[in-house]
Parts: C-alpha cells; structure tokens; sequence
C-alpha cells in the first residue's frame, strides 16, 4: 500500500478565515486557501483545484499507460480538468468533471486513441475516487 499525506491548518471563521495547505513532498508548503479563494477570486489555491490537478495528473499518467498496451507512445498529453463545485443539499458537492484532452501520438489512428482515453477515464484512481460525480471526457488526436 502506498500513503501520501496532505495536511491543512485553518484559524478564524468561515469568510473572514485564513488557510494553508501542504504535501508531504514540499511542493505545496503553507500554501494560501480561504472563503476568496474558494468562492471568489482571491490569492491562493483550493480543495477543487487541487482535486482537478490530481485528476489530470491521474488521467493522463493513466492514459499513457493504456496508450503503451495498445503499443503506442504519446509525444504529449495535454489535459485541463474542470471541477464543478454547485449548491446542492443544503451545501455544496462536487457534481462533475470534464477532462479536456489533447494528445499527439505519432501513427496512432483516432479509434486506438479514444479506446485507450475511455478506458483512462474509467481506471485511474481518481476517476474511481470520483464515481459520485458525472466524469465528461473530450479527447483530441492532433496531427
């Protein structure tokens, strides 16, 4: 079993409170989060842009392995995950993901390429994490 850590400290309430977020890698070390942050345009980071990284990240190392089954080699993925956060139950839920996708994969025909984006979509960790939510995929093969 593999463990990562992430951790948060927050002081004060709700809108006027402050936050910071950190991995236990160090790339996010007492990282800025708050109501602004979440909710506004503020300075700083928050727990749905970071889901939507983590998923982007997923997808795509996922989608290079399948790619790789299927004998093929990506000279790039490019993909933008959009996390929407709406009102719902009397507070908020993460309702669905987009995964918009752009890959060069050199010989690859688009057939190959949108079964091994499905099957990405459906098997990475955070898509399963995520099951809750309506996951949308658009998955483009450039020239």
């Amino acid at each position: 079993m593999i463990n990562r850590t992430g951790s948060a400290v927050w002081s004060g309430g709700l809108k006027d409170g402050k936050g910071t977020v950190s991995t236990q890698s160090g790339v996010l070390k007492d990282t800025q989060y708050g109501f602004k942050t979440r909710f506004e345009d503020g300075a700083g980071t928050n727990p749905e842009e970071l889901i939507a990284a983590a998923h982007a990240g997923c997808f795509t190392m996922a989608l290079s392995a399948q790619l790789g089954e299927a004998g093929m080699t990506a000279t790039r993925l490019e993909t933008t995950a959009t996390v929407s956060l709406d009102k719902a139950d009397g507070g908020f839920a993460i309702t669905a993901v987009h995964l918009a996708l752009v890959a060069s994969i050199p010989g690859a025909t688009d057939e190959a390429f949108q079964a091994a984006a499905l099957k990405a979509k459906e098997g990475c960790p955070v898509s399963k994490l995520l099951k809750g939510a309506n996951i949308t995929m658009d998955a483009k093969l450039q020239a």
